[in-house]
C-alpha cells in the first residue's frame, strides 16, 4: 500500500482521558478497552460495583479497533472438530455461548440506542475444491447434530461459483468502534474513572490484587480482570506456551462491482473473509480480509495487503483501496478461549484470551462469564471455557509442537547475520542492522532521522523481524510487537525495548 495502516473503524473522534497519577482503591479493576473490557466493565457497574477502568495506550485501539466486526458463531469450520475434539454437548455450549454474546450486542445497542450499522447478515463459509466440500459437508452434519440454525446453501451471493457452501441463519455485522465509545458514555454517565497511556506493568497477587502501573502507580481492588489480549501476568498459567499468534490483514474498496449481502469466509487457504459496509453517504464497501501467518515470521507483510487488493481487483473490479489495516489474534490449543480465574489459585484474578479472530462473539460472552463470576452468579459457560481445563491427547501434541515451533524461531533470532548499515536504508525503511557487530534494529522516517533499537524482545529474549506493512518491530514467538522508538503495541512483554541511538 505504501501508506501506513488505517482502520475503517478508527474514522471516529473519540474522547481522550488523561493517565493514571495517584493510588486507587475499588472493587473491580479492569485493564484493557476492547470489547472485553469494556463490556465487563458495563456489566459489573449495571450490578452496582465500582470499577476503574485501565488502558496502556488509547481506547480501543488494539485488537478491537482492527477487527472485521463479524458478530456471528460461524467461527470457521470448527464444529465437526469441536464434536470430535470436545464432545457433543461442549461443541452445543460453545454454539450457544457465542449466540448469547450476538444477543446480548444487540440487546445492548438497543437498550442504549447506540447507531452503530448493526445490520442482520446470513453468515457462509464457501469452497471449490473436493477437500474444502469434504468438510463443509461433515460441518454441515455437525450443524444439524447440534441444532445450530443453518445448514448447506445451494446459493451465494458472491459474483463467482462455489462448488459447496454451508451457512448460519441470522448473524449480524456492526461498526465496533461506534458501539463501544456509547458504552464508554455510559460508563462515564455512572462516574466509572478511566485512564488511557496507563500501562499496566506488574499484578501483585492476594487477596486484595495490586495492579502496579509502570509509572508506579497502584490500583488495588477485591477483583482484576486482565482484558488485554496477552495477559500481562502469567502466575505460572504458562500462556505463552498455550497460546499460537497469528496475524492477518484487511483492506476496504470502493467502487466494487456486485458487492454482496452476507457474510463470507472460505474454507480453502491462504483464508478470504468478505463482508460489506455501508458509509454514511450511502456507499457501499467491499471488506476483504485474509493472508493470516505466525506474528512476526513474515518481513514482508506489505506483501499480504497487496495479494488482498489483487483479489478485490480480479473478484470484484476495484483497484481503490481506501483503508488497510491488521490485528492480532490468539489461538488456543483447543480452539476455545481462555476465560475465568487465571489459575486455579487465582480466584479473584481473570483473563481472557485466545478469541482465535472471532473477539466480537468471544469477547462479549468472556464479559458476561467473568462478571458473572465476580458478581457469585452462576453461569453455564463457566467449565467450558476455563483456563484450568484439562487437554485431550491431540491438544498436547499442539503443545509440543508450538513450543517446537517457538524454539526454532529463537535460535533462528540469534544466528541472524544481516550486515545492513542504518545509513543505507531508504525514507520510511527498516531493517535487522548491525551496530558494532550486534544485531539492532533501524528505521529512518521521512525525515530522514533514523531510530535504533535492541531488538531482543523485553518478554522472553527472542529477537523481533521487521514488519513493513505495519512498520514495528514484531516477536516470532510470542506476538509481542514494538513501536520504531522501541515502545510497546501489544503484549505480553510489558517493558520498552532499550534505544540504541538515534541519528
Amino acid at each position: 500500500m505504501n501508506t501506513k495502516p488505517n482502520s475503517l473503524w478508527r474514522d471516529v473522534e473519540l474522547e481522550s482521558f488523561p493517565g493514571l497519577s495517584k493510588d486507587l482503591n475499588t472493587e473491580v479493576t479492569v485493564v484493557g478497552t476492547g470489547i472485553t473490557g469494556i463490556t465487563t466493565a458495563y456489566f459489573l457497574v449495571e450490578k452496582g460495583y465500582n470499577v476503574v477502568l485501565l488502558e496502556a495506550g488509547r481506547i480501543i485501539e488494539g485488537t478491537t479497533g482492527y477487527t472485521t466486526a463479524k458478530i456471528t458463531s460461524q467461527h470457521g469450520l470448527i464444529y465437526d472438530t469441536l464434536i470430535q475434539t470436545m464432545g457433543e454437548e461442549k461443541a452445543k455450549l460453545y454454539y450457544q455461548a457465542n449466540e448469547e454474546a450476538l444477543s446480548c450486542i444487540d440487546d445492548i445497542r438497543k437498550k442504549e440506542q447506540i447507531d452503530c450499522d448493526f445490520s442482520y447478515q446470513d453468515a457462509y463459509i464457501y469452497g471449490n475444491s473436493k477437500e474444502a466440500n469434504r468438510k463443509i459437508e461433515k460441518e454441515a452434519e455437525a450443524y444439524k447434530r447440534l441444532g445450530i440454525d443453518g445448514g448447506l446453501a445451494e446459493v451465494t451471493e458472491l459474483p463467482y461459483s462455489v462448488s459447496s457452501a454451508v451457512k448460519i441463519n441470522h448473524q449480524a455485522q456492526f461498526h465496533p468502534v461506534k458501539y463501544l465509545a456509547s458504552m464508554i458514555q455510559r460508563l462515564q454517565e455512572k462516574n466509572t474513572p478511566i485512564f488511557e497511556n496507563t500501562r499496566a506493568a506488574k499484578l501483585v497477587e492476594g487477596d486484595r490484587p495490586e495492579v502496579v502501573t509502570r509509572e508506579g502507580n497502584t490500583v488495588t481492588s477485591d477483583h482484576v480482570v486482565m482484558a488485554t489480549h496477552f495477559p500481562f501476568a502469567d502466575f505460572k498459567g504458562l500462556y505463552f506456551s498455550r497460546l499460537h499468534v497469528e496475524r492477518s490483514y484487511s483492506i476496504a474498496v470502493r467502487s466494487a462491482e456486485n458487492v454482496p449481502d452476507g457474510m463470507y469466509l472460505s474454507a480453502e487457504e491462504p483464508k478470504k473473509s468478505l463482508r460489506h459496509f455501508v458509509t454514511e453517504d450511502g456507499e457501499k464497501l467491499l471488506l476483504v480480509g485474509g493472508e493470516g501467518h505466525p506474528s512476526g515470521q513474515k518481513e514482508n507483510t506489505e506483501e499480504s495487503y497487496e495479494n488482498l487488493a489483487v483479489y478485490a481487483k480480479e473478484q470484484f473490479g476495484s483497484e481503490d483501496v481506501s483503508y488497510h489495516w491488521s490485528s492480532q489474534d490468539l489461538i488456543t490449543l483447543d480452539m476455545v478461549p481462555y476465560i475465568g480465574p487465571v489459575t486455579k489459585n487465582n480466584s479473584n484474578i481473570h483473563i481472557a484470551a485466545g478469541f482465535a479472530k472471532w473477539g466480537m462473539t468471544n469477547g462479549t460472552i468472556a464479559a458476561k462469564v467473568i462478571s458473572d463470576l465476580i458478581a457469585g452468579k452462576d453461569n453455564p459457560y463457566i467449565e467450558l471455557f476455563s483456563p484450568s481445563r484439562d487437554l485431550g491427547k491431540q491438544h498436547v501434541k499442539s503443545f509440543l509442537k508450538e513450543n517446537m515451533d517457538v524454539g526454532k524461531e529463537f535460535v533462528k533470532g540469534k544466528l541472524d547475520r544481516k550486515n545492513i548499515k542504518p545509513e543505507d536504508l531508504a525514507k520510511d525503511e527498516g531493517s535487522v542492522v548491525r551496530i558494532n557487530g550486534k544485531r539492532a534494529g533501524a528505521y529512518k522516517d521521512e525525515h530522514g532521522s533514523i531510530s535504533i533499537v535492541d531488538t531482543t524482545c523485553t518478554h522472553m529474549g527472542c529477537e523481533l523481524n521487521w514488519n513493513n506493512g505495519d512498520r514495528s518491530w514484531d516477536c516470532p514467538c510470542h506476538g509481542s510487537r514494538f513501536t520504531v522508538e522501541g515502545e510497546v503495541i501489544e503484549g505480553p512483554a510489558t517493558k520498552p525495548l532499550s534505544k540504541l541511538s538515534d541519528k
